[in-house]
């Protein structure tokens, strides 16, 4: 007969009987003690069920003492320092995985690298270790695992040193870092990982710097907590990249991954919002707030959330920011307060000049000071872009949402049907009733010219079928 659980093929071993002049086992309270009269490998069932508690069973009786050190798997929680260190010394070698969790104190950096030297003695296949603290100095040194596949930490202010030359990591598929402190060479680790597939850095502190050259990796997550300089990526078989954080003006991603079939940024640039400071933007005064790059069925989804500031003191170009793919929807939301965005907007669609679909959400804010002059430069500077003809082959579909039918909008959806063979354009009025009106008309009228295109306007929610519909809001 052999037992399974999930964690345990357990070899057979006959139940303790209780012979004819053997009695039965009793509690202090007079009940026949059934428990003791399992077999062992009945009770490791128990104690896999027990999770994170079966280390404490060993203060029950030395059969019980014996018995927690034969899982295949040890888990240890809430348990303050010295007892662990004394139950890892304890524990047999080689378990499938071990897991520490230590996250209700603070930990010394000598003592968290301890717990790390008492894993690598045990040598287990999978490791966890998180902490809710750790002093960060002196620096911590990775050990040597020579089983581990999967190795995840997950300790604020784990300080790790650089990887010695001694490191190995022969068989490591996984590994998780968070919330880390201080800078290390993320490059020379995944040297010492010559099979890690995934590789997940979320929240390390001081992490600005992040490179990555690897033949084996498949899967990268990166969620940084200090603004991000610099991603340098080389994976030529990297399937998925996840990227989320602040970025600095800086900012640089180097991304060559011929491969790479799901991508996820989410960054931000926060000091847009401080008139002061230095900004990012697209097109003359225009900053770029957020950025989000997704995957989707039809291709890649860009998001630029934008507005307009008189004050920019820092001019990038979106490019020598970030190495775009080829882009099949590009989902603009503009704060314009009031201004002209054709020519922003030219800029942008001239970078994604394959897509597919045009999303544009415009936000005025008049409310703000600033809105667009006979004499402003947002479109004096660019006088001639109402003119323009630049070739989008590739678009079909447009959506513009809150819009108000003034002379530059209608300028650029003119430009629109002009410069791409376009099947479908929805446009979405502003919910002002007099401004809708004429936006309405204008956006008929432009329809009324381009028959073959199936065309939609819509008042706050509903379709507005007829042009003349357009006075009865």
């Amino acid at each position: 007969m052999e037992l399974r659980s999930g964690r345990r093929c357990l070899g057979t071993q006959p139940p303790r009987r209780a012979g004819r002049n053997c009695r039965p086992r009793r509690c202090r309270g007079g009940g026949v003690d059934h428990i003791s009269e399992l077999s062992d490998d009945l009770l490791i069932e128990v104690l896999v069920r027990l999770g994170g508690g079966a280390a404490r069973t060993s203060v029950l009786s030395r059969r019980w003492r014996d018995l927690w050190i034969r899982l295949r798997g040890l888990s240890f929680r809430g348990i303050a320092y010295d007892p662990l260190e004394a139950a890892l010394a304890q524990a047999l070698p080689k378990p499938f995985f071990l897991d520490i969790d230590i996250s209700d104190s603070i930990v010394p950096s000598k003592d968290f690298a301890s717990l790390l030297g008492a894993a690598a003695r045990l040598d287990p296949v999978e490791l966890r270790v998180a902490a809710r603290w750790v002093v960060p100095m002196p620096q911590i040194e990775l050990p040597s695992f020579a089983r581990a596949t999967s190795i995840t930490l997950n300790a604020t202010y784990l300080c790790l040193a650089p990887p010695s030359a001694d490191l190995n990591l022969p068989v490591l598929e996984r590994l998780s870092i968070t919330e880390s402190s201080g800078r290390f060479d993320t490059r020379a680790l995944i040297t010492r990982c010559p099979r890690l597939r995934v590789l997940e850095l979320v929240l390390c502190w001081d992490l600005d710097y992040i490179s990555v050259h690897s033949a084996t990796i498949e899967e990268l997550l990166v969620i940084g907590r200090e603004r991000l300089q610099s991603v340098d990526i080389v994976a030529p078989v990297l399937k998925k990249f996840t990227l989320r954080g602040l970025v600095s003006e800086g900012f640089r991603l180097s991304l060559l991954a011929p491969t790479v079939e799901n991508l996820s940024w989410d960054c931000s640039f926060p000091w847009c919002f401080r008139p002061l400071e230095q900004r990012l933007h697209g097109s003359d005064m225009w900053y770029v707030n957020g950025l989000k790059l997704e995957t989707e069925e039809r291709g890649f989804v860009l998001g630029l959330d934008m507005g307009r500031w008189d004050l920019i003191t820092h001019v990038r170009n979106l490019q020598e920011m970030f190495q775009f793919p080829n882009i099949s929807v590009l989902d603009l939301c503009l704060i314009t307060r009031g201004h002209v965005y054709g020519p922003v907007v030219l800029k942008l669609l001239k970078i994604c000049n394959v897509i597919q679909k045009l999303k544009l959400v415009i936000l005025f804010e008049k409310w703000r000071s600033g809105a667009c002059e006979p004499s402003c430069p947002c479109d004096q500077q660019h006088i001639n872009w109402r003119s323009q003809k630049i070739s989008l082959i590739s678009l079909e579909e447009v959506e513009i949402e809150i819009f108000e039918g003034s002379g530059h909008e209608v300028d650029f959806l003119k430009l629109l049907f002009r410069c791409a063979p376009l099947t479908k354009v929805t446009v979405k009025l502003t919910s002002d009733v007099v401004v809708s009106r004429r936006g309405c008309k204008e956006a008929y009228k432009i329809f009324k010219a381009n028959p073959a295109v199936e065309c939609h306007v819509y008042h706050n929610g509903k379709e507005v079928i007829y042009m003349h519909d357009c006075i009865s809001f």
